[in-house]
């Protein structure tokens, strides 16, 4: 029934226009918007709508991942721009002072680093 549809998924932000000159600015998204919110071009023709809503609460899990080809970088790159790495406790294995979950050297999965958006979204990089 939906083989051929094409789906979209989406998340709300609680303002806008931070959202939109996060996304843009800061993670270097192409990013449009139009009269229901905004729309994250990400590679491969991925579409993400992202949408204003007055009683938002973020999402208790991470909505979106950015696989990168050196997560040193991107997390380096993210700190310059005011980007704060989230730490979790009670992780198999501990994060580095970046805040990089090593899972390749504990042979449990890429290596990983959380962050939110300015409405508190979970977002993450982690390596290729």
């Amino acid at each position: 029934m939906f083989k051929d549809s094409h789906a979209f998924s989406g998340f709300s932000v609680n303002n806008q226009a931070e959202a939109k000159s996060f996304y843009s600015e800061v993670l270097g998204v192409e990013v449009s918007e139009d009269e229901m919110g905004l729309q994250l071009h990400l590679a491969g023709e991925t579409t993400v709508f992202v949408y204003a809503k007055e009683d938002h609460t973020p999402a208790n899990f991470t909505i979106l991942n950015f696989p990168v080809d050196d997560i040193d970088v991107a997390v380096n790159t993210l700190a310059e721009k005011g980007v704060t790495m989230e730490r979790y406790e009670g992780f198999p294995f501990e994060q580095d002072e970046k805040g990089i979950a090593r899972g390749k050297a504990a042979n449990m999965g890429p290596d990983i680093a959380w962050f939110k958006d300015p409405a508190g979204n979970t977002l993450a990089v982690l390596s290729n």
